[in-house]
């Protein structure tokens, strides 16, 4: 019966997000706010019956007999309730639902309040709808099975566990963001309260999206044993384009509310964001791509989510059409201002979703044609990283940047201790890592970030020194630690890439292979049982600098799922990653196993910028948190402190 109490509150969330829907966008009051609740409560508890159908084994219900089996951890049966199509647009209803709750309990009752949950009820809606009548989980078999297939293996892994949730919980919050942006052009009313009640969801959203993004890094990384963390896989990317476009909505949002600038092109943003969140889905739902990221391979599904996207997004778009030459410019502004850094930051952002966007699907559409093309690293390399790079340079200067107007000469005065030792930084970079122009080049961007946000940490602090540091306002330092770990994840990428270095040796028992004087002596494989898989686990004794141990690099067969998994050893330093994987036997030459061995510079920066950048999203949001009382805003607005006040963490400035 769990299943079809399941069923029943899926509906009954369905009915009433209709409900919401009607009433928010009609007459609104404290009934839509009390259907919000009820659809995310609805939807939540629905969420739970399937969760507890895959904890406790029910093979009568398809989606477990699919994806789970009696010896799979207790992790992995709750994580495999959204490890697969169904289950995880069940997640994408409860996260949507959710917003749109958390809303209706957390926001000022107003106008707009009302119409931004009758947009969001619509929204969720929509995916009930798909969910429950083109992709529903609760399905029951005529013969259960005695045993089930079991998760795709890959899938496996704690970051996974942890992965969709917090991507959803970004990707679909932009959906509330939107709704927001809806509400205010359907009330026409996108202006400085607009702007600053739009802020928090903006920031959720991408500091989430920022984590699952990361932790999809993190597990591509060790678990694919391919030992790359980044492949400009499509669907990475799906979700990569939409927190470059969020990334800009949130320093544009700076603007709107401080300024009353940039409105019309801060809602667009909005709308934009919301869009390519849908066509990620489509990308990783509907069938058009292969990849171990993608969910779906149903061509009717993808049909239908086609659809979907054209309706929702073409509505989106329409609306914006209809009132954004109603929205009022706002004040005017110099180039040479911190409007014009910000400004500048949404361009260059903003191009490089475009040129994302461009090469994701330029080879399906090919593709669609019969022509054989692929876009592959190096065009990402050649496009998106330098622009990137120059936004980076100019980073630095919006938050020494004065409002409206300011001057450079003194900005740069202060920034050329930065300077210098950025171009320090670089040069020796390069001269250690073997005249490798682009390392030098990375560093001295890296560098320059963050020591030029250091710099305008300690110029805010002023003449009280460090007791003047931890009386800073939260959104300060919410900057400072996202942009230093933007001017981190710089220099890691830029070594890892440069200076990586892999080999690949063919050794059998008791051989040894040398590489940049770490000694890894072969000592032979065994067989051992997991608690649902088989594996080949080598025993490898490595010594480096008078130091031994002894790592087990695994091949794992899940024999339920009739596939395996590489499971590689890392052995950590201070500055790099060894990184160890077994390969197979050599048929020519029996007893002979491949074992690759490389050497990752500086990953732990990556993946540790990346958690930074997350965590000043979320200091910035607490900042927003505790200053949400109106009075409170208001008098903020109008003094000199907020007129210089720094943007929150995001993206670069």
């Amino acid at each position: 019966m769990i299943a079809e109490l399941g069923h029943l509150l899926a509906f009954l969330a369905l009915a009433t997000a209709a409900a919401q829907s009607v009433l928010g966008l009609t007459t609104g009051g404290e009934a839509t706010r009390r259907l919000a609740v009820a659809t995310g409560m609805f939807t939540a508890l629905a969420m739970l019956t399937l969760i507890i159908s895959f904890v406790r084994l029910d093979f009568s219900v398809a989606l477990v007999a699919a994806n789970s089996h009696s010896q799979k951890p207790l992790i992995y049966r709750i994580a495999g309730a959204w490890g697969n199509h169904e289950g995880s647009m069940l997640l994408w209803c409860v996260i949507m639902s959710a917003y749109g709750a958390a809303a209706a309990l957390w926001m000022r009752a107003d106008r707009l309040r009302d119409r931004a949950l009758g947009v969001q009820g619509l929204l969720t809606l929509g995916s009930l709808a798909y969910l429950l009548f083109a992709s529903s989980p609760f399905l029951r078999l005529a013969v259960p099975p005695l045993e089930g297939r079991g998760m795709n293996p890959l899938l496996q892994d704690p970051a996974v566990a942890l992965h969709p949730p917090f991507l959803y919980t970004g990707y679909v919050g932009l959906s509330f963001v939107f709704s927001i942006a809806a509400a205010g052009l359907i009330n026409g009313s996108i202006d400085r309260d607009w702007a600053k009640r739009v802020r928090p969801w903006a920031l959720t959203a991408w500091s989430a999206l920022t984590v699952g993004i990361a932790l999809g890094a993190i597990w591509a990384y060790y678990e694919l044993g391919w030992g790359g963390w980044w492949f400009w896989d499509p669907v990475e990317n799906a979700s990569f384009m939409p927190w470059l476009v969020t990334a800009a909505l949130v320093h544009s949002l700076i603007v709107t509310e401080k300024r009353g600038s940039m409105a019309a092109w801060t809602v667009f943003l909005a709308v934009l964001a919301f869009c390519l969140a849908l066509l990620g889905t489509f990308l990783v739902r509907s069938g058009v791509m292969t990849s171990v990221h993608a969910f779906a391979t149903d061509p009717t599904r993808g049909i239908v989510l086609l659809i979907g996207l054209a309706i929702a997004g073409g509505a989106a778009l329409a609306l914006y059409a209809w009132r954004a030459p109603k929205i009022p410019p706002g004040p005017e502004f110099d180039p040479v201002s911190r409007e014009g850094a910000l400004v500048l930051n949404n361009l260059f952002l903003s191009v490089g979703a475009a040129l994302v966007l461009v090469g994701t699907v330029t080879p399906m559409f090919a593709q669609a044609l019969n022509v054989s093309l692929s876009i592959g690293e190096p065009y990402f390399q050649l496009t998106f990283a330098p622009m990137m790079a120059v936004l980076l340079l100019f980073m630095p200067l919006a938050p020494m940047s004065a409002w409206r107007k300011t001057e450079l000469k003194p900005i740069l005065r202060r920034l050329a201790p930065a300077g210098i030792l950025a171009v320090i930084a670089g040069g020796f970079a390069m001269i250690v890592g073997g005249w490798q122009p682009w390392l030098g080049f990375g560093v001295l961007v890296g560098v320059w970030v963050i020591a030029g946000v250091v710099l305008d940490l300690v110029r805010r602090a002023g003449p009280g020194g460090a007791g003047r540091l931890f009386k800073l306002p939260l959104a300060v330092w919410g900057m400072t630690i996202a942009h230093i770990g933007i001017g981190l994840f710089v220099i890691g990428a830029t070594a890892e890439t440069v200076t990586r270095s892999e080999r690949t040796f063919p050794l059998q028992r008791g051989e040894s292979a040398t590489m940049q004087g770490w000694t890894f002596r072969f000592d032979g494989v065994r067989q051992v049982e997991g608690p649902n898989y088989n594996a080949t686990r080598a025993d490898i004794t490595v010594t480096h600098d008078g130091r031994t141990d002894v790592i087990h690099p695994e091949k794992r067969i899940y024999p339920i799922a009739q596939s395996g998994t590489t499971e590689v050893s890392i052995r950590k330093t201070a500055w790099r990653d060894v990184y160890v994987a077994l390969g197979d036997t050599i048929r020519e030459e029996p007893g002979v196993w491949r074992i690759r061995i490389a050497f990752h510079p500086l990953i732990d920066w990556v993946f540790g910028g990346a958690g930074l950048i997350a965590l000043g999203g979320f200091i910035s949001l607490t900042a927003k948190l505790r200053r949400r009382a109106p009075a409170t805003d208001a008098a903020a607005a109008t003094t000199p402190e907020a007129t210089t006040e720094t943007p929150p963490a995001g993206a670069p400035a």
